[in-house]
């Protein structure tokens, strides 16, 4: 045999490395790096996987297994693919398998991916339209039959001089109430052809494409910056205010590397915002531009990825806007990624492995197609910001509104105060309900922005504070009025509302704390003419309900939009003058050191969302401490002071930037058999980084789904290679996972943990 006759592959499995199987004789030619294999794996179960490398080195333990099948003749997955697999999977130490689970759509991943026919109706000669009335004539007899070509020649759009499109055939028997006999007589006779045709399961854009727009003096300016910082730098921090016009200088650089033939991707953080963006760009490019996000089905999934991947000017996606999954779609020729709201914590992978943050994959991603990288916010992360100040990224600047519109007035209203002197009415102070009145007198909309859903957080017995908890998490149980249940917002266990106290038998149950569900409720109340909607995940759990629910607040079909953070960022609304924080507190207290960033940064994204016209917004700040330093810079729209704070205290504690950070989960369903693995796993890693380890310790929430939870925080000097210690850790979690009885235990490793 010449030629390589083994394969490494990549299976779908939590298990890290590849796996060499040999290639027989008949599959050399067809097994090739990026093609789908069929090898058995552990017994006799067949597994789809994709082949990695090809080579003539056997395995050094065992006999190889050969490859059953090559399901593709080319690729499906390309170099760069392959390349970028191989660093999420080291980077973030977890196995390649993770990620191809996390890549692929499952029509892809599984095998099963067919394409979509639907049966479609056509002529089945290139008759004259003398011919066509000679044929309806003879039909005079046969009147459902005339109808029924009669309604073809209509759907159509019958000349003889054009082309003509074929009609789906499921629309002719709507339009004519009839059954398929009549099509089928009508096929015998020789007048009508039915084929099958692959459609889209897509929406289709129109290509009627608007010019892009001429830059203000100041977009132009930065545009200028951005392309000079381009010339030695492969990546640019954009920071810009709220309603700057980032998105405008984001479409004039996309539209300069789609004309150079290159691919674009522009990411965001949320599925909620992709709704109005998509809009804006698809008038400038049209059915160039695709969207992929996980409320697309598993088809849908497919049918993006091979827009992406065929190179077709007509037929081909060269602009995709997506979320973090989108980083996996197979482009071919990348030229600039961008990272819009490049600070948000979405864009961190959570569970399941692979646990990768976004914005820092899209930069890798970017380096292996010889792209650029733009990461915009106007509240950029500290890492980002201080990778900007040392000259790492290059740094462009928008200090001003377009149009030069004010920023938004900020008004910080005390709800001690207003508690004391009883001027609350519910949970609105008097500065907030003064601003909505004014608000809806003018016919202009309101947002009020609270970062819990549900009706309470928890409730309590008035007698004795007994509080009902989730049976699987050490959580409250939060109540959800309108289901009229108490919910786990961690493992989705949900129970009905307790008629007495579960310790004293008391019937004094209250509700405490306050979420969307009663906002919504109370601000009806006290607002009855107002037309009222909520927008979390309870109410957008629907493919298109964030679009309708956007759409309904665009078109003034709604005065006051109550939410969650997926209404703090990205999103623009002409009508919209007021916002009411109604919460700033519960943001700053949060036991995280990133607290007072992601604090400033939320409630900075969701003042912007007021007066982004020609009307100056007001911002109704709710809190029990005007004073607080933090809520003081929002006021003032002042980053550059929250940086100078956050860099003084990281660099005190020796938190990121100036430091890298691994947390290590560790769950078993037994607490005992949980602390005794934990410590020696912590002893493992103490003997290797001394001091350098902390825990292990319970975490605040230390138990969901029943899994006892530990963790250990690891801090590496920045200047120390990361390599070396991530082999050193999974060198050490693979001997803690070899004990004896350590078989149930769960270990999952987060790299730069956010």
């Amino acid at each position: 045999m010449t030629g390589p006759s083994f394969a490494d592959i990549i299976l779908p499995l939590a298990v890290r490395g590849r796996f060499t199987y040999m290639i027989p004789d008949d599959l050399v030619d067809a097994a090739m790096p990026g093609v789908r294999v069929t090898v058995q794996f552990g017994g006799n179960r067949s597994y789809t996987g994709i082949i990695s490398d090809v080579h003539n080195r056997p395995p050094v333990a065992g006999k190889a297994r050969p490859v059953i099948s090559v399901i593709d003749g080319t690729p499906l997955i390309n170099s760069i693919q392959l390349k970028f697999w191989n660093w999420i999977s080291e980077y973030y130490l977890c196995a390649e398998g993770e990620v191809m689970k996390a890549a692929l759509p499952s029509e892809i991943g599984q095998n099963n991916f067919r394409p979509r026919f639907e049966n479609y109706i056509c002529l089945a000669s290139s008759f004259t339209e003398a011919e066509l009335n000679k044929i309806l004539d003879s039909l005079g007899k046969a009147p459902r039959q005339q109808e029924m070509l009669s309604a073809w020649i209509r759907l159509s759009g019958y000349t003889e001089s054009s082309p003509v499109a074929p009609v789906k055939k499921s629309l002719l028997l709507a339009e004519t109430r009839s059954s398929s006999g009549i099509i089928e007589v009508l096929v015998k006779k020789g007048y009508l052809s039915e084929i099958p045709l692959e459609v889209t399961r897509l929406v289709k854009s129109a290509d009627n494409r608007e010019p892009v727009k001429v830059l203000s003096e100041a977009q132009q300016s930065a545009y200028n910056k951005i392309k000079n910082v381009f010339d030695d730098k492969d990546i640019v921090l954009l920071h810009g205010v709220t309603s700057s016009g980032k998105t405008e200088l984001y479409i004039h650089l996309i539209e300069e590397q789609l004309k150079n033939g290159r691919q674009v991707l522009y990411m965001l953080p949320e599925i909620a915002l992709t709704t109005q963006i998509i809009e804006r760009l698809k008038r400038h490019f049209g059915s160039l531009t695709g969207v992929y996000h996980s409320r697309f089905s598993e088809p849908e999934k497919a049918e993006i990825w091979q827009k992406v991947a065929v190179d077709d000017p007509l037929n081909g996606f060269r602009l995709i806007l997506g979320v973090r999954s989108s980083l996996f779609l197979p482009f071919r020729n990348l030229g600039l990624i961008i990272v819009d709201e490049e600070h948000d914590g979405s864009y961190k992978q959570q569970d399941p492995a692979p646990r990768y943050h976004a914005r820092d994959s899209a930069i890798m991603l970017a380096a292996l197609h010889n792209a650029k990288t733009i990461l915009g916010s106007a509240s950029p992360s500290i890492e980002s910001y201080n990778n900007a100040v040392k000259g790492k990224y290059g740094l462009v600047e928008l200090k001003e509104r377009f149009g030069n519109i004010r920023l938004p007035d900020i008004i910080l209203a005390n709800t001690r105060e207003a508690y004391k002197r009883r001027l609350m009415v519910s949970h609105f102070t008097p500065e907030l309900l003064h601003a909505i009145d004014e608000a809806l007198g003018n016919e202009e909309q309101v947002i009020l922005f609270q970062n819990r859903r549900g009706f309470s957080p928890y409730i309590e017995c008035s007698e004795c504070g007994w509080i009902p908890v989730c049976i699987q998490c050490a959580v409250n149980l939060t109540y959800h009025k309108g289901a009229g249940r108490l919910v786990c917002h961690y493992c989705g266990y949900s129970t009905g509302m307790p008629g007495k106290c579960g310790s004293c038998d008391s019937t004094g149950m209250v509700t405490k704390g306050f979420g969307t569900e009663k906002i919504e409720d109370e601000i009806k109340i006290v607002f009855p003419a107002a037309r009222v909607e909520r927008m979390d995940q309870d109410t957008t759990r629907n493919k298109n309900s964030f679009n309708k629910i956007i759409k309904a607040f665009e078109d003034r079909r709604i005065d006051i939009l109550i939410g969650t953070q997926m209404i703090s960022k990205g999103l623009d609304f002409e009508n919209l003058t007021v916002v009411g924080i109604l919460n700033a507190d519960n943001l700053l207290n949060f036991p995280d050191f990133r607290a007072h960033e992601r604090s400033f940064q939320l409630m900075e994204q969701v003042s912007g969302r007021a007066g982004r016209r020609q009307k100056q917004g007001r911002v109704v700040i709710q809190t029990s401490d005007p004073s607080n330093k933090i809520i003081r810079m929002v006021l003032r729209h002042d980053y550059l002071s929250l940086f100078r704070l956050q860099t003084e205290e990281r660099t005190t504690f020796n938190y990121p930037p100036f430091c890298r950070m691994i947390k290590i989960n560790i769950k078993h369903r037994d607490r005992t058999l949980l602390n005794q693995y934990s410590e020696i796993l912590g002893h493992e890693l103490k003997e290797i980084f001394g001091k350098r380890i902390l825990g292990p310790e319970s975490p605040v929430i230390s138990q969901v789904q029943s899994w006892y939870i530990k963790t250990i925080l690891i801090k590496i000097e920045r200047e120390k290679p990361p390599a070396r210690a991530k082999q050193l850790i999974a060198e050490a979690i693979e001997k803690v996972s070899r004990e004896k009885g350590a078989s149930a235990l769960r270990i999952a490793v987060d790299v730069d943990p956010y």
